[in-house]
């Protein structure tokens, strides 16, 4: 049975992208069938995952949203890119797939992007979705085919605010199992109480932590070098493989 996780902030830059690339990676590397979908039109997924010319991809998430809303079928494996590291991924680029997205109503995309999900998820055991940052239409969109949500934060006020608002909304949306990444903790300044502990955090937000990532300078390296780090031997790689 397929698993579809939307990962997930309001605020942009806690490491929702690294996050879902790097889970989606190792799963994959545990057998199982992994589609990553870039739902955040202004991301970075597929500089994470290595692809050296994003601007030319020729199919987007776009593409195939505008195929389904005038009642085309999309072609089997359109716009999915066969990564090396054995996962599926569909790129977003929203401003170069020539789309209006004001012609486009909230229902109707969510129905779309629901729509597509449905029909594409027998193929996989997991899809993680990589959502926009934001509560905007694109979120709402982001969300609407997904039956899990992993929250990712930072110990910081602004980020914890942000992920206790989206949290309020997929819990008021009946959204079935929420789960928590708290990103970036630093242990040293936990201890001087310069950051908020983990007990903190999971007080605050109140729902499950599935894992930590410790603050580690190999994940800006990884990104630039768009490999992953997940099962490497390097703390952040350890928390990613635990996770």
């Amino acid at each position: 049975m397929c698993r579809v996780i939307a990962v997930a902030n309001q605020k942009g830059g806690v490491g929702k992208t690294t996050t879902c690339v790097n889970l989606g990676i190792g799963l994959a590397r545990e057998g199982k069938k992994v589609l990553l979908i870039e739902a955040d039109a202004q991301g970075s997924m597929a500089v994470s995952l290595g692809i050296q010319e994003p601007d030319e991809l020729d199919v987007t998430l776009v593409n195939i949203m505008e195929k389904l809303i005038n009642d085309k079928e999309p072609e089997p494996g359109e716009g999915i890119i066969h990564h090396e590291e054995g996962v599926d991924f569909i790129p977003a680029n929203i401003e170069l797939a020539g789309l209006e997205t004001s012609l486009v109503n909230v229902m109707s995309r969510e129905m779309v992007l629901r729509q597509y999900i449905c029909g594409i998820k027998k193929q996989y055991d997991y899809i993680l979705i990589d959502c926009p940052a934001g509560i905007e239409r694109g979120f709402y969109n982001a969300i609407a085919g997904a039956d899990r949500a992993l929250i990712v934060t930072t110990p910081e006020v602004s980020a914890i605010r942000d992920a206790d608002r989206v949290i309020g909304l997929l819990t008021a949306g009946n959204m079935p199992k929420i789960d928590l990444v708290i990103n970036r903790i630093r242990i040293d300044m936990v201890r001087r109480g310069d950051m908020m502990s983990i007990e903190d955090v999971v007080g605050l937000l109140a729902v499950d932590l599935l894992g930590i990532v410790p603050d580690d300078e190999n994940i800006v390296v990884s990104t630039n070098q768009g490999e992953p780090l997940v099962g490497t031997d390097c703390p952040a790689g350890e928390a990613y493989r635990n996770i």
